[in-house]
Parts: C-alpha cells; structure tokens; sequence
C-alpha cells in the first residue's frame, strides 16, 4: 500500500460520511435521539441540550464500508479490527439506545458493560497472542526491542483495551474533540503501520477511520449538529486501540494517545483523591471540563488538545521508528 493508495482509501472514507450526513441527520431528528445535557456539567453546555446524538452511526457506515471496499478478500488482521470497532460501537449504541429511548439515565448496567467489553478484548487479545508471528512480543518505545509477556499476554491485552476504549469515550465532551484527536492518532498509525510495522491492511484501516473522522467533523465542529454519543467514542476507542495491538506497539499508545491517557487518568485522579479528602483536584473531570471551568472557550480547548496530540504523534513517530 503506497502514500497515494492511503489518499484514495482516505478520500472515499471521507466522501462517505459526507454523503451519509444530510441524509442522516433528520432520521435522528425524527427519531428524537437528542442529546440530554446534564445539569451539573459546564453551563455553557445546556444550549446543546437536543441535539441529535448517536452520530458515531455514520462514520461507523463509512469506515466500514471503505474497508469492505479497498480490501478485496478480507484479510483476518482487517476482520478483527473491524469486529472490534463494531463490537465496542455495538456496546455504546445499546448504551446510548437505552438512556435515549428507554429513559434509563445510566444506559446498559455496569455488569453488562463489563461483560460485553471482556468478551470483545479477550476475542481480540487471543486472536493476536495466537495468529500473531509476535506472538507475545510487544515493541518497546524508543528502542529497537521488544518484551516477552509471554502467558501474561492475554490478560494484560484485555486491560489496555478496555482501558483504552473507556479513554477515547471520556475523551468525547466537547464539539469535535474526539474526533479531532482520533483523525491525528489514526494518521501516526497510518504511517506506523505500513513504515514500520509492515502491515499495508492495518494501515489501510487506519486510513479509513482517518477519512471517516475528518468528514464527520463536517457535522461535529463547534457548534456541532450532530453528536457522536458513546456509539461513536467506544467504536473510535475500538478502531485506535485494535490499530495498536495489531501491530503489536501498545505501550506506544500512552504517548500517541496522551490526551485519552490524560483524560482517563484526570477521572481517576478526582474519583480517587475526592474519596479520601472530600475535595477536588480538578474543577471538573475530565479533564478537558477542567480547562472550561477556568475559562477557556470550547474551541480554545479544542484546538489546544488537537496541537497538543499533533506534538504527540511526532513524540511517537520518534518513539517507534
């Protein structure tokens, strides 16, 4: 797969979605698949209060559509990319299917998530550990080498990309943040993929998923009209998470992915420190909702967290080449 293959894979990516928008968005209208804004978030936030959400449907269309298309006999590594973006878009859309039309403000219980989430990770984890020539190689940033998790492999796969996935779906707070920040980290993968990884279907993948958030930020930059909802963050979460454990480089997901690490991390923080002391660390977690309480405009933040992940592709670009 050469640079102008990746540009073709990426425009139909791209067109897809676009296309698929307008005639999309009245369906949720009509739906009334709106997006309820809590209460006690930012209060700048209330005017999206009805805003269609569930938008992830569309990119989830493209992305997939585009694999099926520039994959001629689906390779097994695509398939189970694939399996584990809709698996986990699968997990966000009957969450937000049930807070939005069954009126169940926590969506699917938290066992069912557990449940749902372990039975993708383990899928995905045993297939690498087994189909894998690494086997239970993983590389090590910054070096040429790799560790041996050996039997630890599986267990340890499964808890980065549930980790991961949760990561992106906090990541998804403000009019195309998520988005953004995915089409960045789904280029360093592109890149990564077929340059070192020498993985032309991975990076083929990455490449749709590239395109598909691009034309999806047609309808979701500021002011967004469309939301993607926690169908669109988990399959996002999904795609990145099975880019890097394909290609056998997830501890270079902290680096790539530092705003999702930082995100996920800024809740744990607050839950936890909140606990013990009764106060808070943050103004509000996550914590892009943090720099919003201390008064930057959604699109400051925004565009911040989206130069601050171009920096960390670069980072990675080192760290893995």
């Amino acid at each position: 797969m050469d640079i102008k293959q990746v540009a073709i894979t990426m425009l139909i990516s791209f067109v897809i979605v676009v296309i698929i928008g307008p005639i999309f968005l009245p369906i949720l209208h009509r739906l009334k698949f709106g997006q309820t804004v809590r209460d006690d978030g930012p209060q700048t936030h209330l005017a999206k209060n009805g805003t269609p959400t569930m938008g992830g449907i569309m990119f989830i269309i493209g992305i997939t559509i585009t694999v099926l298309l520039r994959n001629h006999g689906l390779d097994s590594q695509v398939l189970v990319g694939l399996i584990c973006m809709l698996g986990f878009g699968l997990v966000g859309f009957l969450d937000d299917f049930i807070k939005i039309k069954m009126k169940r403000s926590l969506g699917l219980r938290a066992w069912q998530k557990i449940a749902f989430q372990f039975a993708i990770a383990l899928y995905v984890s045993y297939y690498q550990y087994t189909a894998s020539p690494m086997g239970s190689k993983i590389m090590i940033p910054f070096t040429k080498g790799y560790i041996d998790l050996g039997i630890l492999y599986v267990p340890i796969m499964m808890f980065i990309i549930i980790g991961t996935v949760n990561a992106v779906n906090l990541t998804d707070g403000l009019d195309g943040l998520a988005s953004g920040i995915t089409a960045i980290t789904s280029t360093f993968f592109v890149i990564f993929a077929m340059f070192v990884a020498k993985n032309p279907e991975v990076s083929m993948f990455a490449a749709a998923t590239v395109g598909a958030c691009i034309g999806f930020l047609v309808f979701n930059v500021n002011p967004a009209k469309v939301f993607m909802g926690d169908t669109g963050s988990m399959a996002l979460g999904g795609a990145f998470v099975s880019f890097a454990v394909l290609t056998n480089s997830v501890l270079l997901i902290p680096i790539v992915g530092g705003i999702y690490f930082a995100e996920a991390l800024s809740v744990i923080i607050q839950v936890t420190y909140y606990r013990k002391t009764g106060k808070r660390i943050f103004k509000m977690a996550p914590l892009h909702h943090h720099y919003e309480q201390c008064g930057w405009p959604e699109t400051k933040v925004v565009f911040i967290f989206w130069i601050v992940s171009i920096v960390l592709a670069w980072i990675g670009v080192v760290a893995g080449f």
